[in-house]
C-alpha cells in the first residue's frame, strides 16, 4: 500500500471533524515565491555533494539537465558510490565493522517533507533505493537491519556480497591490534550527502555510507537520521553532513541549518553555526572532523567544517566545480 493512500485511508473519520473557520485561521504557506528587490527569481537547477565525488554530480547533472526531479537526481547520484568499489566508506566495497560485516546506512527525503531511511543494513547495494521503497511503499520512515533487509528482498533487491577482497585484507591486518582512533578526512569521510534542485525549483536530497570503519556491530551514525545527517524543507532549503555521526546527533546539525535559513541566514553562515555549535560542546576535544554543506531555494550554496580539508562538489549551468570549504580550525 502507498504511504499516501495509507494515510488517506487512516485519517477519513478524523478529516471531518476538523472545521472550516478553524482551517481558514491558519496562513496558506504552500505557495512562497522567492524573490530578490521586489522580481521573482527564476531558480535553475544544480547538484551539490559532500566530497569531490564528481562522478556522482555528473550523474545528478544528467538527470536534471534533461528535466528529470530532483528527487531522482539525488538518489541516481549517490548509487554511484554505492557501486565503486573503490569507495571504502561508501556501498558495496566499504569497509566492515568489528566483526566483518558492512553494514549500510542511507536517507532519502523529497520536496514535500517524505522521507525513508534504512540503518545497518547487510547484503543490499543499494541502500539508498531501499529508503526510497520505505519512503514510498510503507507507512513507516525507517526499516533497520534484517527488517530493512528481508523488506529489500521483498522488493525485488538482489542480495549481495558486500566485502570486497581489498576490505577484508584491510580488516584482518586491523585485528592484529584492534586500536581504533578515526583519521581526519581519511577515515571518516564516510558519506555521501547530497542535495539538489530541479526545473520546478523543488528540493530533494539523499546520504548514503558505510559507516565508520571497524565500528562496533550495529553502530549507527547521523546518515540515515532525517534532520541529523540530512534534512529538506522545500520552502527553505537543504542541508546534509558528513564526518563523526555522533557529533551531529547531538545538535540535530542538519535540521538546525535549515532553521538558521529560514531565520534569514545564508547558507554559509547556517553551516558556520552549526560547525560552532558541535565546537561548543566539544572545548577540550577537536580530533574529529564534521562536514556540512548547504542550498537554500534561491540555489545559493554554503559549507563549513571543523579542520581544513573538507569540499563539496557542485554541478549547475554554470560548471562542475570542487569547491573547498573553509574551517572553524586554521592551518
Amino acid at each position: 500500500m502507498k504511504r499516501r493512500k495509507f494515510l488517506k485511508n487512516s485519517t477519513k473519520i478524523t478529516a471531518g471533524l476538523v472545521s472550516a473557520p478553524l482551517l481558514a485561521s491558519y496562513p496558506d504557506t504552500r505557495k512562497i515565491e522567492t524573490k530578490t528587490n521586489d522580481h521573482a527569481v527564476e531558480t535553475k537547477p544544480i547538484a551539490i555533494c559532500t566530497w569531490n565525488f564528481q562522478n556522482a554530480t555528473a550523474k545528478a547533472w544528467e538527470v536534471l539537465k534533461d528535466g528529470g526531479s530532483a528527487l531522482d537526481a539525488v538518489e541516481q547520484g549517490v548509487m554511484v558510490e554505492e557501486a565503486n568499489e573503490n569507495n571504502q566508506t561508501v556501498g558495496k566495497g566499504g569497509r566492515p565493522d568489528r566483526n566483518g560485516n558492512v553494514t549500510l546506512d542511507a536517507c532519502i527525503m523529497d520536496k514535500d517533507g517524505n522521507c525513508g531511511a534504512v540503518l545497518a543494513m547487510q547484503n543490499i547495494a543499494h541502500p539508498v533505493s531501499v529508503a526510497r521503497k520505505v519512503m514510498e511503499d510503507t507507512p513507516h520512515v525507517m526499516l533497520a537491519g534484517k527488517g530493512a533487509e528481508q523488506f529489500a528482498y521483498e522488493k525485488g533487491f538482489e542480495k549481495v556480497n558486500l566485502l570486497t577482497e581489498k576490505s577484508k585484507q584491510e580488516w584482518l591486518e586491523w585485528k592484529k591490534t584492534s586500536k581504533y582512533k578515526p583519521i581526519i578526512n581519511i577515515e571518516n569521510h564516510d558519506t555521501i550527502g547530497m542535495l539538489a534542485i530541479d526545473k520546478n525549483g523543488d528540493i530533494s536530497g539523499a546520504c548514503t555510507t558505510s559507516g565508520m570503519a571497524y565500528k562496533y556491530a550495529g553502530r549507527v551514525g547521523d546518515s540515515p537520521i532525517i534532520g541529523a545527517g540530512l534534512f529538506v524543507d522545500n520552502e527553505v532549503g537543504g542541508a546534509t553532513a558528513t564526518g563523526v555521526g555522533e557529533e551531529v546527533v547531538r545538535t540535530v546539525g542538519s535540521f538546525l541549518i535549515v532553521e538558521l535559513m529560514r531565520q534569514g541566514k545564508s547558507p554559509q553562515e547556517a553551516c558556520e553555526e552549526g560547525v560552532k555549535r558541535i565546537m561548543a560542546k566539544n572545548k577540550d576535544n577537536t580530533d574529529f572532523q564534521i562536514g556540512f554543506i548547504a542550498m537554500n531555494k534561491k540555489g545559493e550554496t554554503g559549507s563549513f567544517c571543523i579542520h581544513p580539508g573538507f569540499t563539496y562538489r557542485q554541478y549547475s549551468n554554470e560548471g562542475h566545480v570542487n569547491n573547498p570549504s573553509d574551517s572553524f580550525i586554521k592551518r
